[in-house]
C-alpha cells in the first residue's frame, strides 16, 4: 500500500460513489454443503461435494498421470493465508459488509466461488438441485445486508425451461437481482455415441446459446426482459482445449476467462440476440476488456469482408476466367494451364465450397448503418476489469472504431488468490489517473457510471435502497451517451 494512496483517501476525493461489478466471497464448503442438504436433500448437498473434487482429484496425481488422462494442473494455494484477516472476510459476507468503507467500496456485487462451476454438472439432476441449494442458502447468508452488498444467483442453461424455472425461482422467491449464467455447455457430438466413457469428454461440442444451438434460447432472453435481469457470464475456460498443461496452472489460467467470454459474445451477437433483445444487457466478468475492445473491431473488419456486400466481391462465378487463362500463358506456367484445361468449365477450388453456406456469416444482424454496430456490442456489452489490468484504458481511449465507447466495469476480484491485500483494487484502479492514461470522467464511468448503467438499464429499481440509491437514480435519469464525445 505504500505506493498508492488508500483506499480512504480516493474515496473522500472522489464526487461520485464507488460500486464493485465482481467481488467474489468463499463457501465454507463443509457447512455449505450441509446447509444444502437442509433445502435439497442428499442429492443436492452430495453433488456439491462432488463439484468441488475437480481441483483435489486433479493435485493428487502426478504429471505424467495428468498427462495420460488429458487433465489439466489445477490451482493450488488458492486461497490468501498470510492475510488472516483477508481470508475470514472472505468467508463470512457480514465482515465483508463491514470492511466495504475500508475498501472504498459503497455498494458490491458478490459473486461465488464455489458456485463457478456448478452450471456444467453433467447430471440433469444432481445439477438443479445442487444449484436450487446453492441459490436458497446464499440468499440466506446475504439477507440481512442488501443496502450494501448483493449476490449473483446462479443460474444452468442446459436447457431454456431449465434456465426459465430458475431464474423465475431466484428473482420471485429470493429477489434476486444479478443472475450468473452459465454457457459454453457441453454438448455429446452424436457421431461418438458409443465411444469409451473415458473419451467422450473429448468427443463434444460447446453450445453458446445463441448461434448454431440446438435448443431455441429466445424465451430465455425474454424472460429476463420480463424479469429485468441482465444476464452476465462468469465461464471459466481453464484445463480443456488448448489450456490443459499438465504441469502449469498458469499456462491454463492466462486468458481463460476472456476465451469463454470471447465465444458466448460472438455467438449472441452473429446469432442475432443483441438485435431481437435490443434493450437486453450482458457482461462478460474478468476477462478484462482488451478483448472486448479486440472483437469490436474484429467482428466490423470481418463483416466488410464476410458480410453480404463484402462476399460479393469474392463470388466465384465473376471471375473472368478466359482472362485468366490468358494470364497464365502470358507467364508460361504450362502446369498450370494443363490443369485448368482438363477441368469442365474452368472449375477452381472455391467453387466447391459454397454448398449449403449462406451468402451472409452476419445474416441475423441485419446491419445497415454504422450506427448498428453501437447499438448492436457497444451499447449492450459490459466487460469486468480487474484493477490491475493496464488494458483497461483501452476502452477509454480513441482507438476504437465510429468513436464507440467500450464498457469496463470495475471488478475487485477480492477473495481470489490474485488479490493479495483486499484493500489493493482500488488504489490499483486508481493508478491509470495518476499515470495519464485515463480521465476523471472516465473513472467515473469504470468505478460507477458504466455499472449503474449495466443493472439500471435492465432494472431502473436495482439500486432502491441501496447505499447508492440517489446517486445511482441521477445518472439513470441523464442518460448515457453511445459513443465519445465529439471533442
Amino acid at each position: 500500500m505504500s505506493a498508492h494512496h488508500t483506499p480512504e483517501e480516493i474515496r473522500k476525493g472522489l464526487t461520485h460513489p464507488v460500486v464493485d461489478g465482481d467481488g467474489h466471497w468463499v463457501e465454507y464448503t463443509p457447512v455449505f454443503a450441509e446447509r444444502i442438504r437442509k433445502v435439497t436433500g442428499d442429492l443436492g448437498a452430495n453433488g456439491f461435494l462432488q463439484s468441488q473434487r475437480r481441483g483435489p482429484d486433479s493435485l493428487s496425481m502426478t504429471p505424467e498421470q495428468r498427462a495420460e488422462r488429458g487433465v489439466g494442473m489445477e490451482g493450488f494455494w488458492g486461497r490468501q493465508s498470510t492475510n488472516t484477516r483477508d481470508r475470514a472476510t472472505a468467508m463470512m459476507p457480514r465482515m465483508l459488509y463491514d470492511r466495504l468503507d475500508e475498501l472504498g467500496i459503497d455498494f458490491g456485487i458478490v459473486y461465488p466461488t464455489a458456485g463457478l462451476g456448478l452450471p456444467r454438472i453433467a447430471d440433469d439432476a444432481t445439477r438443479r438441485a445442487v444449484i436450487r441449494g446453492f441459490n436458497v442458502v446464499t440468499h440466506e447468508y446475504f439477507k440481512d445486508l442488501g443496502d450494501k452488498l448483493t449476490p449473483a444467483a446462479v443460474i444452468p442453461v442446459h436447457t431454456p425451461d431449465e434456465a426459465i424455472e430458475e431464474l423465475t425461482f431466484v428473482t420471485k422467491q429470493l429477489g434476486a437481482k444479478v443472475c450468473m449464467f452459465g454457457s459454453g455447455v457441453r454438448r455429446p457430438i452424436p457421431h461418438a455415441k458409443g465411444a469409451p466413457a473415458d473419451l467422450t469428454r473429448y468427443a463434444q461440442g460447446f453450445d453458446q446459446l445463441g448461434l448454431d444451438s440446438e435448443h431455441d434460447y429466445d424465451p430465455l432472453w425474454q424472460k429476463c426482459r420480463e424479469l429485468g435481469i441482465a444476464p452476465t457470464f462468469h465461464t471459466g475456460g481453464r484445463s480443456y482445449g488448448e489450456r490443459n498443461s499438465p504441469t502449469n496452472f498458469t499456462f491454463n489460467h492466462i486468458g481463460h476467462f476472456a476465451a469463454a467470454g470471447h465465444n458466448v459474445a460472438k455467438a449472441l451477437f452473429l446469432g442475432g440476440v443483441t438485435r431481437r433483445f435490443s434493450d437486453l444487457r450482458f457482461a462478460f466478468l474478468e476477462g478484462g476488456v482488451g478483448w472486448g475492445c479486440q472483437l469490436f473491431c474484429d467482428l466490423i473488419e470481418h463483416w466488410e469482408r464476410r458480410g453480404a456486400k463484402g462476399m460479393a466481391n469474392m463470388d466465384p462465378t465473376k471471375l473472368n476466367r478466359p482472362l485468366l487463362r490468358e494470364l497464365v500463358d502470358k507467364y508460361g506456367y504450362a502446369d498450370i494451364a494443363a490443369e485448368l484445361d482438363k477441368r469442365d468449365g474452368w472449375p477452381l477450388e472455391e467453387d466447391f465450397l459454397t454448398g449449403g453456406m449462406p451468402p451472409d456469416d452476419y445474416i441475423h444482424c441485419n446491419i445497415t448503418q454504422k450506427q448498428d454496430w453501437i447499438d448492436l456490442y457497444a451499447t449492450p456489452y459490459y466487460f469486468g476489469c480487474e484493477a490491475d489490468d493496464r488494458m483497461n484504458a483501452v476502452a477509454f481511449g480513441k482507438a476504437m472504431p465510429l468513436g464507440a465507447r467500450i464498457n469496463a466495469i470495475y471488478s475487485s476480484d477480492i477473495s481470489h488468490f490474485d488479490v493479495v491485500d483486499m484493500r489493493d483494487p482500488l488504489p490499483e484502479a486508481f493508478e491509470l489517473i495518476e499515470d495519464g492514461l485515463i480521465t476523471e470522467s472516465d473513472f467515473h464511468d469504470f468505478v460507477f457510471g458504466n455499472a449503474v448503467r449495466l443493472w439500471g438499464t435492465q432494472n431502473p429499481r436495482f439500486f432502491e435502497g441501496t447505499a447508492v440509491a440517489r446517486e445511482a437514480a441521477a445518472l439513470l435519469k441523464r442518460g448515457a451517451p453511445s459513443v465519445r464525445d465529439a471533442k
